[in-house]
């Protein structure tokens, strides 16, 4: 196993990835894109062959978890396979994805035995109706089905991700913790986050604290923090009447997590986002293809990037637009 380790100029370890393998999704989730989106030329995404690269690099340079994300990573031709060999990464301790579900039924057997160690799957709702709202193409009884078909896998540890918008969802949030504790689930509830530039609702009127989600919660149930991590953002507390379900909290908002942030993102167009909150870029799509076979142009592309990356995000809860790309150009 390598020794390497990237470190910021914050000193911050760096030894996670999101990767997204794709911009493409089948749903349209109202706070993450528009109704009617334009996505990238297929020339201009990664090759598979271009994102195994790129992997084995972060990993040899000491990234030790990966986490695939899109748009929706299940519509990406080849997923399957593409998980079989970054999971065989010498070195990778862990390789997840974060999904919609859609496509889980008929998918969560083969990305298990490929090497897939944990899923994330996003639920916002669990009224049909408003689902379908909220996704707005989406099917509900689909993705139940696929969170049951990764259970049926061997999956262990998965996490539901719900958005939690005042006035669309919050009233559902004791009924998505049940949900969870009956299927032996996790769940992290999410604040909104201001990314893209978006119509269908106000993100000020809409905003939902994590304590406000605590303090509904704890109508229902006892809250018992804890200091367990996944290596990322969310911080977590257990139940006193369901010790097994871990809820946890993403507050970009309301908490900040960025002195500890130990993650990068790399765009499906090969671009290495360096904060979530921040357009600090560095474009490794170029350097691979300029200069192939050469792992070490690479390698020093990816050291350089990290001096620049920024200490914080300064997300504020307004309608003001204060990153332009939306979360599927983000990556998950």
């Amino acid at each position: 196993m390598s020794t390497e380790q990237l470190i910021d100029g914050y000193n911050r370890r760096i030894d996670y990835l999101r990767m997204s393998v794709t911009d493409r999704c089948d749903f349209r989730c109202v706070y993450c894109m528009a109704e009617d989106m334009q996505f990238l030329p297929r020339q201009r995404v990664l090759t598979l062959d271009e994102l195994v690269t790129l992997a084995e690099r972060f990993v040899a340079l000491g990234t030790r978890k990966i986490r695939l994300t899109g748009g929706e990573p299940l519509v990406r031709n080849g997923i399957v396979d593409l998980c079989r060999r970054i999971a065989a990464l010498p070195g990778l301790r862990e390789l997840c994805m974060t999904t919609n579900g859609s496509q889980l039924s008929r998918l969560a057997q083969p990305l298990f035995d490929a090497g897939l160690a944990r899923v994330n799957v996003s639920l916002d709702s669990l009224d049909p109706t408003r689902f379908r709202e909220l996704t707005r193409t989406g099917d509900l009884q689909q993705v139940i089905a696929g969170i049951d078909a990764a259970r049926a896998a061997g999956f262990r540890r998965i996490k539901l991700n719900c958005v939690v918008l005042k006035g669309r969802n919050d009233d559902e949030i004791g009924d998505l913790v049940r949900f969870a504790i009956d299927r032996g689930l996790d769940i992290t509830f999410i604040e909104e986050m201001p990314l893209g530039i978006i119509s269908e609702h106000s993100r000020a009127e809409s905003f939902c604290s994590s304590q406000e989600v605590r303090e509904r919660i704890g109508e229902r149930y006892t809250l018992i923090e804890s200091a367990e991590s996944s290596q990322g953002p969310s911080r977590y507390w257990r139940l006193a009447e369901a010790p097994d379900t871990r809820i946890g909290f993403i507050s970009p908002h309301s908490h900040n997590f960025c002195g500890t942030c130990n993650r990068v993102r790399l765009t499906v167009e090969g671009r290495l986002l360096l904060c979530l909150g921040n357009e600090h870029a560095s474009d490794l799509k170029a350097v691979l293809r300029a200069h192939p076979g050469q792992p070490e142009r690479i390698d020093r592309a990816i050291r350089e990037a990290l001096a620049h990356k920024p200490y914080r995000h300064n997300f504020e809860v307004n309608d003001d637009v204060q990153i332009v790309r939306f979360m599927n150009m983000t990556g998950g």
